[in-house]
């Protein structure tokens, strides 16, 4: 491919933003960062110097090699920094409008060959490249939490995406160390689709004194195999992520199999949010 990709560009500084920003530093790319405030870039680049310490600290990479990853993170407050990307990832909050607002400033400041990737994991590509006058440059690419350490990328192509975009995008996984796999412009995609409903069933359990959380989850590590059960796991996504995927999932495939659970809405009424919060199904 013709394409040179040396400069990336991540818009938003949260546990999936700065994540992002990590593996492609670490995979030798010149990174910027950018976010509204310089606190939340001064959290995430501490909170990435923590992580390449603990990978030093394991033997799974040098001093050296995590002090190089870290001078090739620059994080701004200007979206006009952006203006000699190659390649840029949106990684703000999971909103239609604000990603869609997002896409048409992009649009007007990256270079015209650039591609624009979006993490989002639930919400329409296609939605957000017809604001867009290069949608067939457009496409989701949505890491897994926590990116440095899960290795696959869902790639998820729009109604106009381009063949060679997807092909730029996967190679760029491959080289990120990541596993690509590519999904329709559905919404909740291929991961959500069949998590989120799983999550949710979980939940009606809990409301209706199926069993307690922590029997809930048992029987899925213990009986399904799975790493962590899945209320554990809502805690970790956010327990206001689940809804607001739920409700994109209820509303673009209007089954009401993918209504969100009232106990899950009440919950995130009450600011009950999971880990980031300090309580959801289990305090932290």
């Amino acid at each position: 491919m013709a394409v040179t990709i040396k400069t990336v560009g991540i818009i938003g500084a949260g546990t999936m933003g700065n994540g992002i920003a990590q593996v492609f530093a670490q995979s030798g790319f010149h990174v910027r960062l950018v976010d509204v405030a310089h606190p939340m870039l001064d959290r995430a680049r501490a909170s990435i110097e923590k992580s390449l310490t603990k990978f030093v600290d394991k033997g799974r990479m040098t001093a050296d090699a995590r002090d190089a990853t870290l001078g090739r993170l620059e994080t701004t407050t200007t979206l006009d920094k952006l203006s000699t990307a190659d390649y840029v990832v949106e990684a703000i909050v999971e909103n239609l409008d604000a990603k869609r607002a997002l896409f048409t400033s992009l649009d007007a400041i990256v270079p015209a060959d650039a591609i624009l990737a979006s993490n989002t994991s639930s919400i329409s590509i296609t939605s957000l490249g017809a604001v867009t006058k290069r949608p067939d440059k457009v496409l989701g690419m949505h890491f897994m939490n926590p990116v440095p350490l899960m290795t696959l990328v869902e790639m998820i192509r729009g109604q106009a995406t381009s063949i060679e975009t997807i092909e730029i995008a996967s190679g760029l996984c491959r080289q990120l160390g990541k596993t690509p796999i590519e999904s329709a412009d559905y919404p909740g995609f291929i991961a959500n689709r069949i998590l989120m409903p799983m999550i949710n069933e979980a939940i009606y359990a809990v409301m209706e004194g199926v069993g307690a959380p922590e029997a809930i989850d048992t029987v899925m590590k213990l009986g399904m195999n799975h790493p962590m059960g899945p209320l554990t796991l809502a805690d970790f996504i956010g327990l206001d992520v689940c809804l607001a995927i739920l409700n994109v999932m209820h509303e673009g495939l209007g089954d009401p199999k993918y209504r969100p659970c009232p106990l899950l809405r009440r919950m995130v009424a009450a600011g009950h949010l999971g880990r980031k919060s300090g309580q959801g199904f289990y305090s932290y």
